[in-house]
């Protein structure tokens, strides 16, 4: 194969506001573009210099990144010739066998939540991945976290290396007995446990409030990776179709008859998929079944603070109206913050609370101190209202505008969210079918059948306004509904 002689720029747009080296990103962008065979074995990548004027960078950033790539297997250094993608066939099947297996079986698996995990962390371009459930990196406050993480280094060096306390690190707790207290939720420090992100929250609250063979309500549609979690518990998970100011009351009554569940998951501000929110009317129906039926409330408001406040737009939450009598409050931080710092939190009773760090101790010991320092950080030193608010805006700039042209181009949105990042679209056509031709081109979706406990093909899907400005997802969607 001859040489990329293109003096276009080979990978996608460097950021510089991530708080990932430079280096860094170009040693991941072209590792993938290999990975995926955009980059074929024997090609000669461009010059170091026409590489650095391409991208805007110094020749030394592109020096350090290839030696890296070298030093990967993924590049070949040929004396006086330059740099040449590596041939890497026989180094995968002899490293790894099983996984060239896996790797050849991967257009035939099977499209359910595994698949759209799997996909979503996947190294293809995030602008190519409207199914995706998080921002862009460059939204969120790497800088701040960086800093932050810089100034817990320089703190005494025991902090770094001990375990934390299982119920969470004590100035963050307080700091979010604050936070909830500006939601009208009152939480003693005791009240509050920290976990590793909403998922781990969930995942406790279903291990320790349930058996096998009990009832887990959840919304329908509804955030996907639960309803596997409650499976494998043994739960008869049962899906309670949610409408635009929340969930159908009439079927709720009457299933809660029939099942008596223990708990209902659900999410009170910018549900996910359809970024709607709970009524106040509906509110206090759902506590009133619950109390007449003997069931927990675990209210997911992981998109707590992509939410403007009541002030803004009305606004009801469970946790409020019941003040954690019967409601389990769930948060966290992934969505607006870092994914990968896992920072999230249950506050509920002080019995419960209680129960809650006891068997967070017997799983998991503790969750990280470092991270939950770093929450802290960010929490205590009041930039992150100003990050939120940030983000808030660049949603509102781009939601409407996104929401026409959905439009234009055939989808059909029933009702269009007010914030949030998902807007809940029909296709008039079975999204799984869609999802595949979209896979075939890189692009990821998320069909509205993994968003409900009966896996159903479905006209739906969820997109995400911040996901999908790249040209080749507009033309994607336009060219295939229009055939």
């Amino acid at each position: 194969m001859g040489a990329i002689t293109n003096t276009m720029p080979l990978i996608a747009l460097l950021s510089r506001e991530s708080g990932e080296a430079l280096a860094d990103q170009i040693v991941r962008a072209v590792a993938a573009r290999i990975d995926d065979k955009v980059l074929r074995s024997g090609a000669r990548m461009p010059s170091i210099r026409a590489f650095a004027q391409a991208h805007g960078v110094s020749p030394f950033t592109v020096v350090a990144s290839y030696d890296r790539l070298v030093a990967r297997g993924y590049l070949e250094s040929r004396r006086g010739a330059g740099f040449y993608v590596r041939e890497r066939a026989a180094l995968v099947a002899r490293a790894a066998p099983q996984q060239a297996a896996r790797d050849t079986s991967a257009d035939s698996a099977p499209m359910d939540v595994t698949w759209l995990v799997r996909n979503m962390f996947r190294q293809a371009p995030y602008q190519q991945m409207p199914g995706t459930g998080v921002l862009p990196s460059e939204w969120l406050d790497g800088a701040g976290i960086a800093n932050a993480l810089r100034a817990i280094s320089r703190q005494h060096p025991g902090t770094l290396v001990n375990y934390g306390v299982p119920q969470g690190f004590l100035p963050l707790r307080l700091q979010l007995q604050e936070k909830l207290a500006a939601l009208e939720i009152a939480a003693a420090p005791e009240q509050i446990v920290t976990t590793a992100g909403v998922t781990q929250a969930l995942d406790m609250v279903a291990r320790e409030f349930t058996r096998p063979g009990d009832t887990i309500f959840v919304d329908d549609p509804a955030w996907f990776l639960m309803f596997g979690s409650f499976a494998a518990l043994g739960a008869r998970v049962i899906g309670i179709p949610r409408l635009a100011d929340g969930p159908d009351l009439q079927v709720l009554a009457q299933l809660a008859a029939i099942h008596q569940p223990k708990l209902y998951v659900i999410n009170s501000v910018l549900h996910n998929p359809s970024s709607g929110s709970l009524s106040a009317a509906k509110a206090f129906q759902v506590l009133q079944l619950a109390e007449q039926h003997d069931f927990l409330v675990v209210e997911d408001d992981i998109y707590c603070d992509l939410h403007p406040g009541p002030a803004v737009q009305p606004v009801t939450r469970l946790a409020t109206l019941d003040q954690l009598r019967r409601v389990i409050y769930l948060g966290g931080f992934s969505k607006t913050l870092a994914a990968n710092l896992r920072v999230g939190y249950i506050a509920t009773s002080h019995e419960r609370a209680q129960r809650l760090a006891d068997r967070k101790m017997l799983q998991t010991l503790t969750t990280s101190d470092i991270g939950e320092r770093v929450v802290y950080k960010v929490l205590s030193e009041g930039a992150f209202r100003k990050h939120t608010d940030r983000i808030r805006n660049r949603l509102d700039e781009l939601r409407s505008r996104t929401v026409r042209h959905m439009e234009r181009i055939g989808l059909r949105v029933e009702v269009a969210p007010a914030a949030g990042m998902f807007v809940w679209v029909d296709a008039g056509r079975d999204t799984n079918v869609l999802a595949a031709q979209a896979m075939a081109q890189d692009l990821l979706l998320a069909p509205g059948s993994l968003f409900s406990p009966s896996q159903l093909p479905s006209p739906r899907m969820r997109l995400n306004i911040a996901a999908m400005q790249a040209p080749a997802v507009w033309r994607f969607l336009e060219k295939t509904l229009q055939n």
